[in-house]
């Protein structure tokens, strides 16, 4: 199997996408950012689906594109698995599994030998002949998954893939899918807004933001010094951005969050939303970094209850989880104003790194 060298322009009307993605045989990149971040984008232009007006797409030593040619889609060495499946309708299990490899000029008989093989990898061997109005989500997944990784291409692209799924059918199919991707030797691209996905299914993370790549790393260094406020909370973190200055991290309109040690110039301070406490008035203890706030929403959290606020003046967003009890009898519901406290110690601090 071959890498993947790629960087990715695309102009839009009011948007320009501006990435570059690099990955190893047997890399399973996670790409996460917000909406509109570039996350499809940059997937349909890999895919052959939009034109890159500038960089290049490199797959080994091929190039599936750059300024001046595209391949066409089938002429590029992947395999495709969206949110929607989109599997033939007019085929069985069997068939639509098939239907790469034949494209590849395997003879129909190998090639239906061949996609029986991966849907009995997949748990689904028993529906081989039924069509796709005949399976359930879980299974129609587990049929374009199979339809993807028979041909064994070199980049295996996956848009969303269990996110039209029920939580108990994701859970069950995520575990296959780790097991099957661990054997794969091409290189996989994931699309996905579940950090569950990235840290259990990725080898490295590239994170999206407004087009260009905000942050990139293993699934463990990006979760515990994310980069942007939504991978924060994709790992459920408070983030904040500012300037370190001595043992401070001083906020874009004047506030201040105390560390231990602040790092010079843009830093970040990450703290749980367990280490947040909400009072109705000012607290007089021993926390040393309090802020006016307001509460924005409020939702379960397992057994607590997760309390969305924004921080007065500052632009930027907390989040504290609070017993059901204490959250009643703080009174805390959407619009009220109240106190927010953090422990110094409770806070990392860590360097901001520039966009790319």
């Amino acid at each position: 199997m071959t890498g993947l060298d790629a960087r990715v322009v695309v102009e839009r009307a009011r948007h320009r996408t501006d990435l570059a993605l690099r990955a190893e045989p047997g890399d399973v990149v996670a790409v996460v950012g917000p909406n509109g971040a570039g996350k499809t984008t940059l997937l349909h232009a890999l895919a052959g689906l939009v034109p890159v007006a500038d960089g290049a797409i490199r797959v080994g030593d091929r190039v599936w594109a750059d300024a001046t040619r595209s391949l066409p889609v089938p002429a590029r060495d992947l395999g495709m698995v969206f949110q929607g499946r989109d599997l033939f309708p007019h085929l069985s299990a069997r068939d639509n599994v098939a239907f790469g490899l034949r494209t590849r000029g395997r003879t129909r008989r190998a090639a239906r030998a061949v996609a029986q093989e991966w849907l009995d990898r997949l748990g689904v061997g028993d529906l081989a002949d039924r069509r796709p109005e005949q399976l359930s989500g879980g299974q129609a997944q587990r049929v374009a998954i199979a339809r993807a990784l028979a041909p064994r291409p070199a980049v295996l692209l996956l848009d969303e893939p269990l996110a039209a799924l029920d939580v108990r059918v994701a859970t069950a199919l995520r575990i296959e899918l780790a097991q099957h991707l661990a054997a794969y030797d091409g290189v996989c691209v994931l699309v996905t807004h579940d950090a569950l996905d990235a840290l259990t299914l990725a080898t490295r993370v590239v994170v999206l933001d407004e087009g260009r790549v905000a942050q990139e790393g293993t699934p463990a260094e990006v979760s515990q010094r994310p980069q942007t406020a939504h991978v924060a909370r994709l790992v459920g973190l408070n983030v904040l951005r500012g300037r370190g200055a001595g043992d401070a991290i001083v906020l874009p309109h004047g506030g201040v969050i105390t560390v231990v040690e602040a790092p010079a110039g843009e830093a970040l301070a990450a703290f749980p939303p367990s280490a947040v406490t909400l009072h109705r008035e000012e607290p007089a203890g021993s926390a040393r970094n309090r802020w006016r706030a307001e509460v924005r929403s409020l939702a379960p959290h397992g057994g607590a209850i997760r309390v969305h606020l924004s921080l007065v003046g500052e632009g930027q967003d907390l989040i504290a989880d609070l017993t059901p009890g204490s959250a009643t009898e703080l009174g805390v519901v959407p619009g009220v104003a109240v106190w927010a406290s953090v422990k110094a110690v409770e806070v990392t601090p860590y360097a901001a790194s520039p966009t790319r």
